[in-house]
């Protein structure tokens, strides 16, 4: 096999690599935001980002929710991508963690104004506003850790077979 063809496979290994994370992180953290909103500890549930454009009062409901859950996920995947050019070639926690609450500024600071029946940051209880930073910062730390491991992975696989 040659090195051209070898690179392109790992390459595409990558990207799959990086839209599963992505998709399983969305996922996995908008479920336990779900369950934050069922335990009370926010007064909004994953169905939140979905406000801006569906229609009718679904959004609402638990189906609502659920369909909040699964585009997060596939939301997610971008984000994943955009974490992988910034920063995947830095292999430490901490800009996952910035990452997330980045992302948590700019949906609850930036882009509030477009959900309907939001209300500014300032105006959330605290525990809404602990819980979904930490959520926000511990969904950054797993995309971004997990993106980072995974590109080091890649790259001693790649010092390995150079070196053979």
């Amino acid at each position: 096999m040659d090195k051209k063809n070898k690179h392109s496979k790992q390459s595409d290994s990558f990207s799959s690599t990086t839209a599963m994370i992505g998709f399983v992180g969305g996922l996995f953290w908008s479920f336990i935001g779900y369950v934050a909103y069922l335990l009370n500890f926010v007064s909004f549930g994953p169905s939140f980002l979905l406000m801006p454009w569906a229609l009718g009062t679904w959004k609402y409901t638990q189906t609502g929710q659920w369909v909040g859950i699964l585009f997060i996920g596939i939301l997610s995947i971008g984000i994943a991508f955009i974490y992988r050019a910034l920063f995947a070639k830095v292999n430490k926690f901490w800009p996952g963690l910035v990452f997330g609450g980045i992302l948590w500024v700019l949906t609850f600071v930036l882009l509030y104004p477009l959900y309907e029946h939001a209300e500014n940051v300032v105006k959330y209880d605290v525990n809404s506003n602990v819980t979904s930073l930490s959520l926000f910062v511990l969904y950054g730390l797993f995309i971004g850790y997990s993106i980072s491991y995974e590109y080091h992975e890649q790259m001693l696989e790649n010092e390995q077979t150079i070196q053979e």
